[in-house]
């Protein structure tokens, strides 16, 4: 009886032990850049040990569960994520969002939070505002390795990092296939699943600019969309990052990150030309030989406060 009494009770002791133990910390984050876009987030974080061990790879084990709300001018969104820590130098992550967006007028244009982006008769991209709310769950996984894990001291931190996921995103009022807005993107975005993965090498200091570092990012739609070949939908997307953090405080610190992206080329309509009609996304024809290029895409600020 008393064995039975222990075994019903030992979930609840577990749970008050890990509650008992439970961190939590707030960050406050502004976003702004060298294009016409700002976003302002607050993230509640809960830090829960788990399975925690005495040897240095097991003893920061734990859960992260985070709650973020986001607002831009031109959307709101609420995200979740969950990150679990079972050793030093691997995490596991799942989470999800749902938001909202709306077209505005500003800076002598129209920036779209959302919409359709579909092809009228003459195959020209058309924005079809509509109400439908943007979604997207993920799960991924994280590498980590910091050099002063092996070789302890204060200018020995060279730190590398990559993450990997697989997310499905989606509108709610857009069918199959069809393209839709988000933030102010390209509007090539469909219901689907994608590939997001990212490599970072950097080196963290202890004075005022504490990391600087060098992040590469590529993405890649995985959905099946008929023809996508012809406008290069099934090539991934480059994104090449320069980053600079300042620590102003313990709490204060300002990240300043300078970025490339490729683009891709087509024989029947060129971007860079302002004054020529927008030729529908699905409708253009990928330069095959000459695919790719490298540009300029932003100069952007992270200032954050946690607290």
């Amino acid at each position: 009886m008393k064995k039975t009494a222990i075994l019903l009770l030992l979930p609840f002791l577990v749970l008050v032990q890990i509650t008992a133990d439970v961190k939590t910390d707030r960050e406050l984050v502004l976003q702004i850049s060298t294009l016409p876009e700002a976003k302002l987030g607050f993230t509640q974080n809960f830090i829960f040990p788990f399975l925690q061990g005495d040897s240095p790879l097991t003893q920061g084990n734990n859960i992260k569960l985070s709650f973020t709300t986001e607002a831009t001018p031109v959307s709101m969104n609420a995200i979740f994520n969950t990150v679990l820590t079972p050793i030093a130098f691997l995490e596991f992550s799942a989470g999800g969002r749902i938001g909202a967006g709306w077209p505005v007028n500003m800076f002598g244009g129209d920036i779209y939070g959302t919409g359709l982006n579909l092809p009228d008769v003459f195959g020209y991209s058309t924005y079809v505002n509509n109400a439908g709310l943007l979604w997207k769950a993920h799960i991924g996984g994280t590498f980590q390795f910091d050099l002063a894990a092996v070789f302890p001291g204060d200018w020995n931190s060279v730190v590398f990092l990559t993450y990997h996921e697989i997310n499905y995103h989606g509108n709610t009022a857009a069918k199959a296939g069809q393209g839709w807005y988000y933030e102010d993107d390209d509007g090539e975005n469909c219901n689907g699943f994608n590939y997001y993965g990212n490599f970072l090498i950097g080196y963290q200091m202890p004075i005022f600019l504490d990391l600087v570092a060098f992040l590469v990012e590529m993405e890649l739609y995985l959905y099946d969309t008929p023809g996508r070949s012809v406008w290069g939908d099934d090539r991934i997307r480059w994104t090449f990052s320069n980053i600079l953090h300042f620590s102003i405080t313990e709490q204060f610190g300002i990240a300043i990150i300078t970025q490339l992206r490729t683009r891709r080329n087509f024989i029947n309509y060129d971007e860079r030309d302002k004054n020529a009609p927008v030729v529908h996304y699905q409708n253009r024809i990928l330069n095959t030989l000459n695919p790719q290029r490298l540009e300029f895409y932003r100069v952007a600020a992270a200032i954050s406060y946690r607290f």
